[in-house]
């Protein structure tokens, strides 16, 4: 199955997408749940009108694939920054909470390096959650 990647972009209103292998697919949500499903709904109709009208459509559109939701810096921290103060991702990333409230804020962006170490954190928060039973 081949992953797609959808580029999420959140303002102060609203989540908004976008497929650079789809030109002209684009779609927003209220919510990150309402941008998904738009999102879906969005790549969907594309590919279909564009196959009905002989468009060319990437070949990764021509078989099974799967939507991959990537975040920017900024776009993620402002995502969850109702979930994680600076403090826990600091403690989380080893990043200081003014760097990271950099990165919030846009005035800077996160070398890779530490676009990774935020990641990967996340990424064994998710893990170590899901191993969790009550």
């Amino acid at each position: 199955m081949e992953k797609v990647i959808v580029t999420v972009e959140l303002s102060d209103n609203n989540y908004a997408a976008y497929i650079e292998e789809l030109p002209g697919c684009i779609s927003t949500g209220k919510t990150f749940g309402e941008l998904k499903l738009n999102m879906s709904e969005a790549v969907r109709d594309h590919v279909e009108i564009s196959l009905e009208y002989g468009d060319e459509i990437s070949n990764l559109f021509r078989g099974e694939y799967e939507l991959v939701f990537r975040f920017d810096a900024q776009s993620l921290l402002k995502h969850y920054r109702g979930i994680f103060t600076n403090a826990a991702l600091q403690r989380m990333t080893g990043i200081n909470q003014r760097q990271l409230q950099h990165y919030a804020s846009g005035i800077s962006r996160p070398r890779p390096e530490q676009a990774r170490r935020i990641e990967t954190a996340l990424h064994h928060l998710g893990e170590e959650l899901m191993s969790v039973e009550l």
